[in-house]
């Protein structure tokens, strides 16, 4: 079990990613809340997701910026060394061309620090979320 020096809260990985205080409301308040050298990375990807998506209600949930209209479409979060961009099973599977490359999941797609954003897939993956949520 590691405890975290802040909150002192428990948990079983070392260095548990979660929030000491109570967890923020706003996406921009999640990006406020991570390192600043990532924070511009997550604007970025928050701003690919919100142009594909302008319509769609922003929350957070899971504790991840997310996107929504009638049911999640899209999350993101950022980890240590990845920020995790979550657009559910079906889209890592009719994006499996263009993500290869990429470490993916199900549901998942691991946007690693050190490489850079592909803005462009992300506005596409997020579109496809919107359209793929309507029909």
């Amino acid at each position: 079990m590691w405890k975290c020096p802040k909150c002192k809260r428990e948990f079983e990985n070392v260095d548990q990613h979660h929030f000491c205080t109570e967890p923020p409301e706003t996406i921009e308040g999640y990006i406020a809340l991570q390192a600043e050298d990532i924070q511009p990375r997550l604007r970025e990807v928050y701003t690919a997701i919100k142009a594909a998506l302008p319509d769609a209600a922003e929350k957070i949930s899971w504790q991840m910026p997310t996107f929504w209209q009638g049911q999640n479409l899209i999350h993101f979060a950022v980890f240590k060394k990845h920020i995790g961009l979550y657009p559910g099973g079906e889209a890592t599977s009719v994006f499996a061309e263009k993500l290869a490359g990429f470490y993916t999941t199900k549901g998942g797609i691991r946007l690693m620090h050190k490489e850079p954003l592909p803005l462009e897939l992300i506005t596409e993956i997020a579109a496809w979320c919107g359209e793929h949520n309507r029909k």
